[in-house]
């Protein structure tokens, strides 16, 4: 069976929304664009500090470097790091098979089989991967690859186009694994050191190091995604194609995040996925195959610095609500176009990029306090949450996102 050599696209698939199903995963090369701008200067880094429920009070900021020396804090070395976790991480070969028009003249079809490879990370000692939807999606045989070269089949536990995760499970009894710790991403700050692996280009355990350069990016703000869903995190660690699925790691050796994208048309611009909401959904892949959302019915949109004198409110705080879907929720709750969504279920909205996520992961049926600012008046409203609306399937383009096409055997 012949194979055919995909085009290296840079993987992108990570979407939530509150009026209607979110357009699918589309996992494509980031258009040719302005680079993003840079963030607000970052803080000296700090030493590495355990990321746990129980940390430890931040230490006092360090002195300045002397010219020409290392910065205070910063690490003299990450080779720890890379020998505590080699061997959570793992190759993903994924198998899709095609079916193309015979071409010169011929009718009929032909099938090929395009092998790619990304990359994950073991999450438990009974063979739990995570890694990225698009890198297994419409895979016919998957396999993963152990730091020592040993290859084993996986099968799918469950995955969502959302969020572009995916939960897979190695198949590999009586195999001593090695999972990574988790670490907390809410408690991460820009100019934080952070380390990614992977395998860009084909190039096994592969290590780049660098900070968070911004928290909370959106996809439609570095025009990744028409969803305005947020909380990505942005760093200058290098992430390159087969990448993909890879952990980002904090100083302690932790997971922070799941590299998801790289801006090919700059260098030292990558996303990756908040480990925190990973977390969220791996209870509901594991035991149901997918995820299943809430769904407040609103469409949203950032309150301007020009909005606050003239919309009676104390800041620019809140989610703007343009348009509520008939029958929705926040029908039902009586919220209006024009308010400004201020709480969710006693958390802060201050920005609105904030309140897909707390919406779509309250709960089906959850009964939400939501506090809302209308015409300079504060009101709070109960809102019962429905079932996320199904979206229409929306078909990937050609190519595997992300992943290194490369040849060699494959399995049925």
């Amino acid at each position: 069976m012949p194979f055919s050599r995909r085009a290296s696209l840079v993987p992108w698939g990570v979407a939530l929304a509150l009026l209607s199903p979110l357009a699918a995963c589309r996992g494509r090369e980031l258009p040719n664009m302005t680079p993003i701008a840079a963030p607000a200067p970052a803080p000296a880094p700090r030493a590495a500090q355990p990321l746990s429920p129980a940390a430890t009070p931040d230490a006092p900021a360090p002195s300045a470097a002397p010219q020409g020396g290392p910065l205070p804090g910063s690490p003299t070395s990450f080779a720890p790091i890379v020998r505590e976790v080699r061997t959570s991480v793992v190759s993903v070969f994924a198998a899709i098979r095609e079916v193309s028009s015979m071409q010169w003249g011929f009718n009929g079809t032909q099938e090929r089989m395009a092998l790619g490879r990304g990359t994950g990370f073991l999450i438990a000692d009974n063979g739990e991967i995570l890694t990225n939807n698009h890198v297994i999606q419409g895979a016919a045989f998957i396999e993963v690859q152990l730091d020592d070269g040993r290859r084993f089949p996986a099968e799918v536990l469950g995955r969502d186009e959302r969020l572009d995760v995916a939960l897979l499970r190695m198949k590999a009894p009586g195999v001593a694994l090695h999972p990574v710790r988790l670490g907390d991403s809410d408690r991460l700050s820009v100019g934080d050191w952070v380390m990614a692996m992977g395998n860009p280009y084909g190039l096994s355990q592969t290590v780049t190091a660098g900070i968070v350069s911004a928290i909370g990016r959106t996809g439609r703000e570095v025009h990744l995604s028409d969803d305005s869903f947020g909380n990505l995190l942005q760093t200058d660690a290098s992430i390159n194609p087969g990448n993909s699925g890879g952990p980002l790691l904090n100083l302690s050796g932790e997971v922070v995040g799941i590299n998801v994208a790289v801006h090919r048309e700059a260098q030292g611009v990558g996303f990756a996925i908040p480990i925190n909401m990973a977390r969220v959904v791996v209870p509901q892949l594991r035991q149901y195959g997918r995820v299943m959302r809430s769904w407040l019915g609103v469409s949203i949109a950032p309150v301007r610095e020009n909005m606050v004198d003239w919309m009676h409110l104390p800041d620019s705080r809140g989610a703007l609500v343009q348009d509520v879907e008939p029958g929705s929720p926040a029908a039902a709750a009586d919220i209006r176009s024009g308010d400004v969504i201020r709480r969710f279920d006693g958390q802060d909205v201050t920005d609105a990029t904030q309140l897909p996520w707390l919406a779509s992961s309250a709960g089906i049926g959850h009964r939400s306090r939501v506090e809302l600012v209308r015409q300079g008046a504060v009101s709070t409203v109960e809102v019962t949450l429905a079932a996320m609306p199904e979206r229409q399937a929306v078909a990937l383009p050609p190519g595997r996102p992300g992943m290194v096409p490369i040849p060699g055997p494959v399995g049925p």
